[in-house]
């Protein structure tokens, strides 16, 4: 599986990003073409190779005339909507990496993300770092992107709305949900665009997953800092992990003083909030106090969701947060008919293994309601009706229906 991996030592910018992109082989000539049929007046893409900290890298900088103008996202969509050159992929990638900008920018100040402001970012130079990025990561053609955790920096920056800390209010609400790190430097190391390309692009982080590295890009930031390079590395290669590894993010809370009815609904507002798993354990708490662990199991784009529907319904004062790998069988959901009616389940086939068929609780429990036959003469019905794939047909009839879609939760 062809892979990208941004490691992210020294933060992330749209220029940095520019810059690595066509360091590992993007052609720039492409993304130059797709910038100049956005028709601005007055903008050039500038590309040179230049030595940061000792290393060489690509710096890419946008040369324009002096501008004020605050945008709106409809304002972007207008610019985008200007290129004959721009791709359809290419132009609903940019408008993803906008949109979550202007979703951050919305919730920091009140407003809708169709009435707020761009204002840093809606700066030429922002725009055409993330519609340059957006071309740039759909010519690389990969089909995954993973990344290390974010270093922010630390310290105030002076920005429209006056003196700010480090991450700005904008940047930390795009960071939400996304592992940070801490590099101690007194600097604004991760700016809106980085935040905004990395949300929408990258489908992992942690550790540089294991791969056979093809290319390597080096983006050059504008600081200088001593002792560390300032630089974004683009490692661009095929990944020779399982593709069914992924993360995960795990929320616990230990409850001592909340009713077993409260857990049971919170515990159902989770699934249908997409929870992955929700299950809790009984624990002895301090005091000797006995208690509940309460653990959600989801996806990492969905913990904030998560963690608000924790703090709402069972009054908890702090939530444990854990990002873990877990490794999953793919499966696929089949049906297979019997005398009781078409059951579906889950069919998993691992590799040197059979098949195992494990069919719906549902699906069972309402056959064997219609029929008043117990639950475990319907579940053996369809087991024994299941018939693996490589297997030669039995004695009696068996129909197996094949969906490419998932029925219930992925746990």
């Amino acid at each position: 599986m062809r892979t990208a991996y941004l490691e992210c030592q020294m933060g992330i910018s749209g220029d940095m990003t520019l810059g690595a992109l066509i360091d590992a082989g993007v052609d720039a000539d492409e993304i130059r073409a797709g910038i100049d049929s956005l028709k601005l007046d007055g903008v050039e893409l500038h590309v040179e190779k230049v030595i940061k900290g000792g290393f060489a890298a690509t710096a890419v900088t946008v040369k324009h005339p002096e501008q004020h103008a605050h945008r709106h996202l409809s304002d972007i969509h207008e610019i985008l909507n200007r290129s004959a050159v721009i791709t359809p992929s290419q132009k609903e990638l940019a408008l993803k990496i906008f949109e979550a900008i202007a979703t951050a920018e919305a919730c920091v100040h009140g407003s809708s993300i169709n009435k707020v402001h761009f204002h840093e970012v809606g700066a030429i130079d922002s725009i055409v770092d993330i519609i340059g990025a957006a071309i740039g990561f759909d010519l690389l053609k990969v089909d995954q992107v993973h990344c290390s955790p974010i270093p922010t920096g630390y310290g105030l920056i002076n920005i429209d709305h006056g003196i700010c800390p480090v991450p700005a209010p904008g940047t930390a609400e795009i960071l939400k949900g996304i592992p940070l790190q801490d590099v101690p430097v007194e600097a604004e190391l991760t700016t809106p665009t980085g935040a905004a390309i990395v949300k929408v692009l990258v489908d992992r982080f942690g550790h540089r997953p294991p791969m056979t590295i093809e290319q390597i890009g080096y983006g050059s930031g504008t600081k200088t800092f001593p002792q560390r390079a300032n630089l974004l590395r683009l490692f661009v290669g095929e990944s020779i992990e399982t593709p069914n590894q992924e993360t995960v993010t795990l929320l616990e809370t230990n409850l001592d003083d909340t009713t077993a009815e409260t857990i049971g609904y919170s515990r159902e507002l989770l699934e249908k909030a997409g929870a992955l798993d929700v299950y809790s354990t009984a624990i002895q708490m301090k005091k000797n106090r006995p208690g509940t662990l309460f653990s959600v199991l989801c996806k990492p784009s969905q913990s904030d969701k998560m963690k608000a529907i924790l703090f709402e319904q069972t009054g908890t004062l702090g939530i444990r947060i854990t990002q873990l790998e877990r490794s999953i069988l793919a499966r696929e959901v089949i049906t297979v008919d019997t005398i009781y009616g078409s059951i579906r389940g889950k069919l998993t086939n691992p590799v040197g293994r059979t098949a195992w068929f494990q069919p719906e609780f549902e699906d069972c429990a309402q056959a064997a309601a219609k029929h008043e036959v117990p639950l475990r003469e319907v579940y053996r019905a369809a087991q024994g009706n299941f018939v693996e794939p490589t297997s030669q047909p039995k004695t009696h009839k068996t129909d197996v229906h094949r969906h490419d879609h998932d029925h219930d939760h992925d746990h």
